[in-house]
């Protein structure tokens, strides 16, 4: 008979087929995000409209448009080959970007390709957010649907696999039942088959694997939140600050070009400029006061408080509240009413007594795992590299986020790609093969990767 012939075997290549053909999907952006993340985020700013390491990607279809969508996909798989080929389009990338060279990919399929494209339009024409407070740990919101989908395809798979089983127990028992000479063998029941050491070992082994990859994966993002933006304990302005005033970002983190860290600035640097301007442009007393009461400034005199720690509640509140009352009279008229200056008194003292001798309390927004090293003055003050190119454009940041992926890719293609400065810099000096290579032509530059920034140890000690 022929079930005498249908092995387990079969089932399992039944079961595999089934599930291929039942995970097939169209291009969708969910899974563009993805492969974004883990292909292209290294080298393309994430909301589409920067220039980084490589072009801004949200213009890239309509720049493309006017060839076959199949050369869109051979771009991608393998970039060099289409610039070597003379395609006009490839050529004029390689005139703008070259020598950095894009990754290949040549086991995305169209599909793929497809539902990265759909991502990048959906950022690229999505209209711009601001994060008002997050207390995650950069999770983003589209693992949600992942994590559902995931669920509920191993619910259909459980429930094959049980559909399956039964067949089987049925299959056997046909089989053992026809033979001649033996009494037919008891049926398993559905809680047998649960028990059964397979079912347990396969469950266990499933564990296993959903443990450990939810574990390496939370690891390879810890202190990883692009685009993280929470909001800070005073509204500070880079927009005001790095944008219109034109402050060098090393005056307030001035460990940047001296140390590992670039630092937090300490009240006191703040305190530099704001002793002069006490009136905010945007925030006007309110956000300043917090610096003073912090730092025990009296804005009314313009000078320190005397013993501010051992100061009364009520003596602080009453020098602040008279610094309120002056400026709001002064902006909005002698004529204001009294029940308006003591209503704005109120309100920016709620604001400002719990930084009253107490230290402000940033919100850290990049901190990269303790067995990871990087040290902001070798990039800084020997390797010339700007702020921006990590922290992308601060300027035009009112709240400032998290702007780059901080992978260990992203740093690794920014070491192959990024040509070390040697001209006029005596920490280069020792490497004199490379500077006769240089002078002689037979060398055009040098990359970090070729002076040993690919060696484990210099990032992992």
């Amino acid at each position: 008979m022929w079930f005498k012939r249908f092995s387990c075997q079969h089932l399992l290549i039944a079961l595999f087929l089934f599930v291929g053909v039942s995970s097939y999907a169209q291009p969708n952006a969910t899974e563009g995000k993805a492969l974004f993340k883990a292909k292209c985020a290294q080298c393309h700013a994430p909301d589409m409209k920067s220039k980084s390491t490589g072009p801004a990607l949200g213009p890239a279809e309509e720049n493309w448009s006017a060839y076959p969508r199949e050369d869109l996909y051979s771009w991608v798989r393998n970039s060099q080959k289409m610039v070597e080929s003379g395609h006009p389009r490839a050529a004029e990338l390689w005139g703008v970007w070259g020598p950095s060279v894009m990754n290949n990919f040549p086991n995305l399929t169209d599909d793929q390709i497809d539902g990265i494209f759909l991502y990048i339009n959906e950022k690229y024409n999505a209209a711009p957010e601001v994060v008002e407070t997050s207390t995650g740990t950069g999770g983003d919101v589209g693992g949600q649907t992942n994590y559902t989908f995931y669920f509920i395809l191993i619910a259909i798979l459980g429930l094959l696999a049980l559909i399956l089983a039964r067949i089987v127990s049925n299959l056997n028992h046909m089989a053992k039942s026809q033979e001649e000479g033996t009494a037919p063998p008891k049926r398993k029941t559905l809680v047998e088959l649960l028990l059964s050491p397979m079912v347990i070992g396969a469950l266990i082994f499933g564990l296993v694997i959903i443990g450990g990859y939810t574990t390496v994966n939370n690891a390879i993002d810890l202190g990883r939140q692009q685009g993280y933006q929470p909001q800070q304990p005073i509204k500070f302005s880079h927009v005001t600050h790095a944008g219109e005033q034109k402050i060098d970002c090393q005056y307030c983190h001035d460990g940047a070009r001296r140390s590992k860290h670039s630092v937090i600035p300490a009240t006191n640097t703040c305190m530099n400029c704001h002793a002069s301007v006490r009136v905010g442009s945007k925030h006007g007393t309110a956000e300043l006061s917090k610096i003073y009461a912090s730092a025990g400034w009296n804005p009314n005199t313009g000078t320190y408080f005397d013993n501010f720690e051992d100061m009364k509640p009520e003596e602080v509140e009453k020098e602040f509240r008279k610094w309120f009352d002056d400026n709001f009279k002064e902006a909005k008229g002698a004529e204001v009413k009294e029940e308006l200056v003591k209503e704005n008194a109120d309100l920016q003292w709620d604001g400002v007594q719990e930084f009253v001798n107490n230290p402000i309390e940033w919100v850290r927004i990049h901190n990269l795992p303790d067995h990871v090293y990087f040290n902001h003055a070798q990039h800084v003050s020997v390797g010339k590299v700007e702020c921006q190119t990590c922290h992308g454009p601060v300027e035009e940041m009112e709240v400032v986020q998290q702007y780059s992926p901080l992978s260990m890719g992203w740093c690794v293609n920014c070491h192959r790609q990024t040509e070390v400065k040697f001209a006029d810099n005596p920490y280069y000096d020792s490497y004199e093969e490379y500077h006769e290579q240089m002078k002689s032509g037979d060398r055009t530059g040098v990359t970090v990767e070729e002076i040993g920034g690919l060696e484990c140890q210099k990032c992992h000690y």
